[in-house]
């Protein structure tokens, strides 16, 4: 077993037995505590649940924060259903009234969007249990004000479990989980630069792919570290961190984006390189020198990522390289894009921060920019103002206010004294935004089965010694524990499996074991059936069709984002940066909708091509990449400029008509693109009239279509205009390491607007194979086409 997975499975492990450990606390108090403590947790199943969403995967800071959401939500409900328990009276709740009560309060509970998810589930669990109790034991009721105590106390205690089995052996802290996690996303980063770096130099076609090919599988381990990492920041405020400390995972997402340009130019260009350049491979043997200052790097501390300055100062100088002569060729570009990606993980630059933006007159106040920075922020103020009124906020809350209400409805009809556990099932699998409806459902059936099957066996075995029987509930938590990263069952399935055999052993007085089973297994059923109707009335769509509006959004994005590029600074820049943030977010949305329709049944509906979808989200995250490079590139370039003297003015001039080019080729793609997607197309014909407003041409002899010929057109004239530039360098006499910074930014920015063209028409040959997909007898015989 390697390093890696062995230090997951480590921390899999302790996960598991601090989550035995919360449910044993819950179990040895309900089951064995002094007889005063047990009266007032009269409902131990809801101690569980509470204990099982809070302790699982957590570390002691996520545990705080959940038992601030557990008083949160106990605040949220005490007050209103105290008062409706007083008018009303609990002996005189029926089922009907009881439902009604039970939808209305958790309508006023789910209406805020400042509440958290997580709080809201605890709270429409406590809502359920709160106005059934009222139907099921109204007149063992003693007073109004004790039913919301034991609620409260009953919570309190899975809060509180979840608490202690954080703490022992010793604490499980966020921060030595992102130093673990940083640790090893370094040692990650060192051996992926090491691999691309020596598949850069070879000398062999299959010894360099085989190397890229090994860095490959090295990025999705290095993908997921820097996701623990990025996971425990949220933790890190409530274990009283250093406010600087919070947000470990920037530095560690710049070297990230550094080492996917490094994969990108690797893969835009014939293996092996073949550049016989000396100083060239003088210097990449130093490359050494970068991996081991990312080695060192790990034992500076989670957040300190940085370099010392003694490091700094040595990587500063390390690249001295200087070119022989400028990129001129095609080939030439993807060179120099890796060597600027290599400078810039020597030099920590920090590639997706917004510097200040570059002014005329840097000592003036720019009273336009001033100006827009505050109509901004009114814009911002207003939009919250509307959000008030957010149709989607009041449709989650009318979601979740009739499935709680139905399912409670129909739970109690059922057999009104296990008319919890449809509510229950329902009120903790809400989440925000949409989900996989039927595999979810699928994973409580199936969990709950069995769970409830392990319970009666255990009560079965342990039927002549009962005080034993919460022994076999450890491994049970151990092995659900482990369930919860399995692809079958997730997070759901291993929490219904848990709770599942909790409520056989974890209880007294609830008849036969097996009956007990049977019944709570329905209402589970019911509550599911409820939960999906709702959700299906609410969001009519499919996840494929919710993925195909996502592909539009984030072509919109990335069409935006595109129309901003150009040689200049202040605001804009600024401006380009914030829409890079927005085409990420919808970029990683799309990744979510693809993962969500990938398991949706296809019914009688064309199955959901998730291969092409794939690719297209790759297409899309390279040119998220490509746009961030672009961003610095031009920043550096305005930067270098200033430092050189040069006139901006005229740089802007000479580099912008061929960028103006660019653009509106892009753009009027993308633009066609979207229209492809969001109209309903019934005929094949339709697509390609407005998917080829250029039509293709192929070139059966050279290879090459009509766009990319245009494509090399527009890179090889940037490339011409860059050389006026290089001249008027060497007529002023610049400084060696300013002439070979402004080349690499030149070059890696003719090699950025090269690849976004490229994968502009990857996109567009992916999205015919989608059409064709859904109308295959539409298909049209590829070949050569007059002009």
């Amino acid at each position: 077993m390697s390093t890696t997975a062995t230090s997951i499975w480590l921390v899999r492990f302790m996960s598991a037995l601090r989550s035995a450990l919360a449910c044993l606390i819950v179990a040895s108090t309900t089951l064995y505590g002094p007889a005063s403590i047990r009266l007032l947790i009269p409902y131990p199943a809801f101690a569980y649940t509470t204990a099982i969403q809070i302790v699982s995967d957590a570390t002691l800071g996520d545990s705080l924060r959940g038992c601030w959401y557990a008083v949160c939500a106990t605040i949220q409900t005490t007050i209103p259903c105290t008062l409706t328990l007083w008018m009303v009276g609990p002996d005189k709740f029926t089922t009907g009234l009881a439902a009604a009560a039970v939808a209305i309060t958790s309508f006023i509970v789910a209406l805020p969007d400042s509440t958290p998810m997580a709080s809201k589930r605890i709270a429409f669990g406590q809502i359920v249990i709160l106005y059934v109790d009222a139907v099921v034991n109204g007149s063992d009721q003693k007073g109004v004000f004790m039913h919301p105590i034991h609620i409260a106390c009953s919570t309190a205690l899975g809060a509180l479990a979840s608490v202690l089995a954080m703490l022992v052996p010793y604490p499980r802290l966020a921060y030595y989980e992102a130093r673990r996690a940083c640790y090893l996303y370094m040692e990650n980063a060192s051996e992926r630069l090491e691999l691309l770096v020596k598949a850069f130099v070879a000398k062999d076609k299959q010894a360099a792919t085989d190397l890229i090919s090994q860095a490959k599988l090295l990025t999705q381990t290095g993908v997921r570290n820097l996701q623990d990492v990025i996971d425990c920041q949220s933790s890190l405020v409530w274990e009283l961190c250093n406010s600087k400390l919070t947000n470990p995972g920037e530095n560690l997402q710049n070297i990230e984006t550094k080492l996917r340009g490094l994969e990108i130019a690797l893969s835009c260009q014939s293996l092996p390189v073949g550049m016989n350049d000396e100083g060239l491979m003088e210097e990449l043997l130093k490359m050494k020198d970068t991996g081991l200052k990312l080695s060192q790097a790990k034992s500076f501390g989670p957040f300190g990522l940085e370099t010392t300055p003694d490091t700094t100062e040595t990587s500063s100088k390390t690249f001295l390289w200087t070119p022989k002569t400028n990129a001129r060729t095609l080939h030439d570009l993807s060179i120099f894009f890796f060597l600027y990606c290599i400078q810039h993980l020597q030099s920590d630059s920090p590639i997706g921060t917004c510097p200040e933006p570059i002014s005329e007159n840097t000592g003036k106040v720019n009273t336009h920019e001033a100006k827009d920075q505050t109509k901004r922020r009114i814009v911002k103020t207003w939009n919250s103002l509307v959000q008030l009124g957010s149709g989607e906020r009041w449709t989650f809350a009318l979601k979740c206010s009739l499935s709680l209400g139905f399912a409670v409805l129909l739970g109690l009809m059922f057999e009104k004294d296990q008319g919890y556990w449809s509510g229950l099932t329902t009120a903790i699998c809400f989440v925000n935004g949409r989900q996989a409806l039927f595999s979810l459902a699928n994973a409580c059936v199936q969990g709950t089965a069995l769970g409830s099957i392990y319970g009666i066996i255990c009560c079965f075995v342990f039927q002549h010694f009962m005080d034993l029987k919460i022994l076999p509930l450890l491994p049970w938590v151990m092995l659900t524990s482990f369930l919860r990263h399995s692809k079958m069952y997730g997070k759901a399935g291993a929490t219904a499996a848990a709770t599942g055999a909790f409520y056989i052993l974890g209880r007294t007085n609830y008849g036969e074991p097996s009956e007990f089973g049977i019944a709570r297994l329905t209402e589970v059923s019911i509550g599911l059936i409820c939960f999906i109707v709702l959700e299906v009335a609410s969001q009519p769509v499919r996840a494929a069709t919710i993925a195909k509006t996502g592909l539009a959004w984030s072509l919109g994005a990335l069409r935006i984002c595109v129309e901003d590029i150009s040689v200049c600074g202040g605001q804009k820049m600024i401006q380009f940066r914030d829409r890079q943030k927005i085409l990420k977010w919808h970029v990683n949305n799309l990744e979510r909708f693809i993962a969500d329709a990938e398991v949706e049944p296809n019914f009688w509906f064309v199955p959901f091509n998730g291969a092409s979808y794939k690719k297209l989200l790759g297409s899309l995250r390279k040119m998220t990449d490509l746009l961030l490079f672009t961003a610095y590139e031009i920043e550096n370039i305005l930067a270098e400029s200033e430092r050189l003297g040069l006139d901006k003015k005229k740089l802007g001039e000479t580099l912008n008509g061929d960028l103006d080019h660019f653009r509106r080729k892009v753009v009027c793609s993308l633009e066609s693109f979207e229209e492809v997607i969001l109209t309903k197309v019934k005929s094949i014909s339709e697509p390609e009239a407005k998917l080829q407003m250029e039509k293709v041409h192929y070139d059966v002899e050279a290879g090459k279509s009509h766009h990319e010929a245009e494509v090399e057109e527009i890179v090889e004239s940037f490339l011409q205009r860059s050389m006026e530039v290089f001249k008027e360098l060497d007529n002023c006499k610049a400084e060696q390491k300013s002439e070979n910074q402004m080349i690499l930014c030149l070059t890696s920015l003719a090699f950025c607007i090269d690849r976004v063209n490229k994968e502009t028409i990857e996109i567009e040959k992916e999205l015919k194979n989608l059409i064709i997909w859904e109308d295959p007898s539409k298909a049209y015989p590829q070949g050569k086409h007059s002009t």
